[in-house]
């Protein structure tokens, strides 16, 4: 059973990690895929050849997340060649960790920039779409850090603390209209980004999970079908923590 047979999705943010694993599990269940990063390259040509496997349409496209004019850009020019967006994957996300008393102005800026302010910028470019239709699921990546905070990450905890507020405050909003907003909180994945950490600090946050192992980029891919199909049709406002049981 294909879950999203003859929907359209957008993806922020796929070329790897989290956002090319929920684009490749979307195209198996049957949606075109749209996606987007900052640059359109090898790794984006890759992605739409690994997709379109799948018998659906794919295109990568450039776009700062970052940038309103940017995302409203992106909007147009995917209704132009997809007729529509029916699903937002809000995944476009960067860190730059350390303590605050050594973190810059411009650190903080921008990971609140490109991991906030883009959740704002995408969601307001798209929603028009989505209330002519009548229809839409927004999913807002978010972390179990934006929940719990965590030392060292005052901007990216900020971020993300910020993108569960602002996806309840949308579904209150959207709802209405039967636009679901929901946010997922990931916790260890194994993704390129935390393969750079030394094994001292993979183990040590392995030990803190129960179920004593890293989430993969399936695991966060398998609740984002979920939040983007009509199995979750009365879930609206909500945080799903993939995490191993991490955050309770």
């Amino acid at each position: 059973m294909k879950l999203l047979e003859g929907k359209t999705v957008l993806i922020t943010g796929a070329n790897k990690g989290i956002g090319k694993g929920i684009a490749l599990k979307f195209a198996l269940h049957g949606a075109d895929i749209a996606f987007s990063d900052i640059a359109y390259n090898d790794d984006s040509k890759k992605l739409e050849k690994e997709i379109e496997a799948f018998g659906v349409k794919a295109k990568g496209y450039a776009s700062d997340a970052s940038s309103f004019t940017s995302s409203e850009k992106l909007i147009q020019e995917i209704i132009r060649d997809f007729q529509k967006i029916d699903i937002l994957v809000n995944n476009a996300g960067i860190a730059r960790d350390n303590l605050l008393l050594r973190m810059t102005e411009a650190d903080w800026d921008i990971v609140i920039n490109v991991n906030l302010k883009s959740v704002f910028n995408l969601t307001k470019a798209v929603q028009r779409e989505m209330i002519k239709n009548r229809f839409g699921s927004i999913i807002n990546m978010s972390s179990v850090v934006g929940i719990e905070g965590n030392s060292g990450q005052a901007n990216y905890s900020a971020s993300k603390a910020g993108i569960i507020g602002f996806t309840k405050s949308v579904a209150q909003e959207l709802g209405s209209r039967n636009i679901r907003c929901n946010a997922i909180a990931p916790g260890f994945i194994d993704t390129e980004m935390t393969s750079r950490l030394s094994d001292e600090v993979r183990q040590n946050w392995i030990k803190d999970i129960p179920l004593k192992r890293p989430g993969t980029p399936e695991d966060v891919a398998n609740v984002a079908l979920f939040l983007a199909s009509d199995l979750s049709s009365y879930v609206n406002g909500q945080v799903i923590s993939v995490c191993g049981g991490m955050h309770t």
